[in-house]
């Protein structure tokens, strides 16, 4: 039997009737009325000042913005400047108002020790059902962009007690013994990728990002889900890109939400039919136990870790190698032995975080902190691009990649009991690719200007739309 994304609520567009959309929340929470979410006209059009409207967000003099909560910075849908954009807002304060795209509210949260402090802080919740009375009110839809961001039902968004028994049901998958046995399949993939990069060149150029960086990881996490080769494979993976695609308009996202359902409804159908050593084969059986997850548990923790497990490895993989190709210094440290990739890895983790921005988080009471109160029920934006460049932590150079840096500590996988649970394997598919790339094309080169590469339309996903390069192996190197 196939699932509805969530029963009850209205599979298109519109302004739904009372009788459609009445629903159980939780076992102990009421109905809710589902409308549609208005996007804002500006998020389509021009936005000054690298992510901002000059409207809402009119710099004071000195260059200072304002940092009150009327005067909240909306963020730009399209992420053309993260870097920028997390200046800016650190410049307004460690926690400041912002406007995710659909004119919805949330505080920016851009210290380091802060973003710490709040991640492991029991009075705030990842649960909108419990605790965003936005999302109670019926005013979040499948049109917003961000709707499955905070709409599923697995550990991302569990609170408590609801949190550790699904996490609790997943970690087998992703020990570290399971990990160990995965890389002797990633060093084949890894390797089997190299070998087919020359014949990827059009014009002597090969996009890096699409077809290394991109394929790898992609190729683990769907193998590791058991998704097999196909029509299903590629769908999968492109409702997966559009999710990270904050620029998507309402129809758009109504529309990638529901066939993202439809294809993970077909995997479980195809692995409940033919089930394997696989994490969806896992998943399903884990339903058939006392303590279980629910159908729409093993559906959502299925997006959960497919988008977690390809998005944040490709954009570490594009992050790195882009560091150093416009690092040569830094290249060189590596060629020498003088830094290890290990200190690669963590330092393109810290300097640009996969995610720049997770939505999101809730108060789950008033909360002071840093001279600010984040009233009960705002939502929380966890802006990990932005701590990571936190001076306050990594001193006046924590804009720069430094391999050498003493202190590389970061946020990139989260903090405390949410912390990614494929961490360990994006690192080591990172440890594994990213020497095997450099030593098999030594003289990989960009064949751009950096001003040239343009990053990915999302302020979540933090990478490169292409990373064109050309190989000329067996050259002297950099």
């Amino acid at each position: 039997m196939k699932l509805d994304p969530h029963p009850g609520q209205p599979a298109s567009g519109g302004i739904a009737t009372a009788s459609t959309t009445q629903h159980n929340r939780t076992a102990a929470s009421g109905a809710r009325r589902r409308t549609r979410l208005s996007m804002p006209a500006a998020a389509a059009g021009p936005v000054a000042d690298r992510g901002h409207r000059q409207n809402h967000c009119t710099p004071t003099r000195g260059g200072q913005l304002p940092t009150d909560d009327h005067h909240p910075y909306v963020l730009d849908p399209a992420g053309r400047d993260i870097r920028a954009e997390g200046a800016h807002l650190r410049a307004r304060g460690p926690v400041t108002k912002v406007i995710l795209p659909g004119d919805v509210p949330a505080w920016s949260v851009t210290s380091h020790a802060l973003l710490e402090q709040l991640l492991t802080d029991p009075r705030v919740s990842k649960d909108p059902r419990q605790h965003w009375p936005r999302f109670i009110a019926g005013e979040i839809t499948p049109e917003w962009p961000l709707y499955a961001w905070v709409s599923v039902t697995n550990m991302f968004t569990a609170y408590g007690s609801d949190h550790r028994r699904l996490r609790r049901l997943v970690t087998p998958a992703f020990t570290a013994r399971r990990t160990a046995q995965l890389r002797p399949r990633v060093e084949r993939i890894v390797a089997s990728v190299l070998d087919d990069l020359p014949d990827t060149a059009i014009d002597g150029v090969v996009d890096l990002r699409q077809h290394f960086a991109y394929v790898i990881p992609v190729q683990v996490i769907t193998e590791l889900m058991g998704v097999p080769e196909g029509s299903m494979a590629v769908g999968i993976r492109a409702c997966i890109d559009n999710i990270f695609n904050t620029g998507l308009g309402p129809e758009d996202a109504a529309a990638n939400y529901r066939t993202t359902y439809h294809l993970l409804n077909d995997l479980i159908d195809y692995r409940r039919r033919q089930p394997g050593d696989d994490l969806t084969s896992y998943l399903i059986s884990s339903g058939d136990t006392d303590e279980s997850l629910t159908e729409a548990e093993v559906v959502d923790t299925l997006l959960l870790i497919i988008a977690a497990g390809h998005e944040t490895t490709v954009n570490l993989l594009d992050n790195a190698v882009y560091a150093l190709l416009t690092a040569p210094d830094q290249r060189d440290l590596v060629r020498t032995g003088k830094v290890t990739w290990i200190d690669v890895i963590e330092e393109s983790l810290r300097v640009d975080a996969p995610v720049a921005h997770l939505p999101l988080r809730y108060a789950v009471e008033d909360i002071s902190i840093a001279g600010t109160t984040i009233p009960k029920g705002d939502a929380i934006l966890a802006s990990y691009a932005a701590a990571g460049q936190d001076p306050e932590h990594h001193g006046p150079s924590a804009g720069a990649f430094d391999a050498t840096r003493d202190v590389k500590d970061h946020l990139a996988f989260g903090y405390g009991v949410h912390y990614c649970l494929g961490a360990p394997l994006a690192r080591m598919e990172a440890a594994t690719a990213l020497p095997a790339l450099f030593e098999r094309f030594p003289s990989l080169a960009l064949v751009h200007s950096p001003a040239r590469i343009k990053p990915v339309p999302s302020f979540i996903s933090n990478g490169h739309r292409s990373l064109p390069v050309t190989l000329t192996p067996g050259g002297a190197g950099t």
